[in-house]
């Protein structure tokens, strides 16, 4: 039996050069599944992703999604994309176990957790305050490098690794950027740590939290994160989430032991 991918509309292309097409997954021509697959809106032309593969339950097993996932990679190259990227929920485990078995890597994973109606307390000795304006410049220029590295670090060339960094760090306004919050974390009335927190959609999200290298290790990160769900709780969210790199294994440790739980995974392969 041949399994193969028919397209089910022509190519698509959006007014900013995005590509984009559906395809039928097919064994000796009867449908058995589908995928999407697109050039990424956020690294350029060159970066693919399969934005949906999906077998009927009567057919898996068999190896369709593989062999599905392995056309897609073909017609990415047929594009010109020099990598493909694949996100998958956390509960698809046969599809994360598919991921890394055809060649995928673990890039970074979205994580979430329900919020209660109390804000939680900060420890003795902790408070919150405003990023000055004089804070603002170096930490987001710092920010800004430290961001770049770990994308370079998980395989995107600088360039994308650059152009991702200056869209996903946009503030027209600043530290008064609308639904933005930028906070200092001081302990004993030196500062210990910095949090931005974004507001702008239904879920509150951390976008950036840093113990100052000198204070590592003594709990600051985790009242960093207390605070980030005080604030979210104070501007009326039920839910905060986050990012965390692979390899980042402070981090995960304790997004786990607060009750952050796997909301998906971003995986990534290049194409040979």
């Amino acid at each position: 039996m041949t399994t193969t991918l028919r397209p089910t509309e022509p190519l698509q292309r959006t007014a900013d050069g995005v590509l984009s097409r559906r395809f039928q997954v097919c064994v000796n021509s009867r449908p058995v599944g589908a995928v999407h697959l697109s050039t990424h809106p956020g690294f350029g032309p060159t970066v693919a992703q399969i934005d949906h593969l999906h077998v009927e339950e009567a057919d898996r097993g068999r190896g369709r999604g593989a062999v599905a996932a392995l056309a897609a990679e073909e017609v990415a190259r047929g594009w010109g994309c020099r990598r493909i990227e694949i996100r998958v929920p956390a509960e698809a485990e046969a599809a994360l176990r598919l991921a890394h078995a055809l060649g995928y890597v673990h890039r970074n994973r979205g994580m979430r957790k329900p919020l209660g109606a109390v804000p939680p307390e900060l420890p003795a000795g902790s408070r919150a305050r405003p990023m000055t304006e004089a804070e603002f410049g170096p930490w987001l220029r710092k920010g800004i490098e430290e961001y770049v590295q770990d994308w370079i670090d998980r395989g995107v060339p600088e360039e994308e690794a650059r152009a991702k960094v200056r869209r996903d760090n946009a503030l027209p306004r600043g530290l008064a950027t609308e639904d933005m919050l930028f906070s200092v974390l001081e302990h004993e009335g030196g500062r210990v740590g910095t949090l931005w927190m974004s507001f702008a959609a239904e879920q509150a999200f951390v976008f950036d939290v840093e113990t100052d290298e000198a204070f590592r290790g003594r709990g600051h990160g985790r009242t960093l994160m207390l605070l980030a769900e005080a604030q979210s709780i104070a501007a009326g969210k039920a839910v905060i989430g986050l990012n965390v790199f692979a390899g980042n294994t402070p981090a995960e440790r304790l997004y786990d032991s607060l009750g952050y739980v796997p909301e998906g995974y971003s995986l990534y392969k290049q194409l040979l």
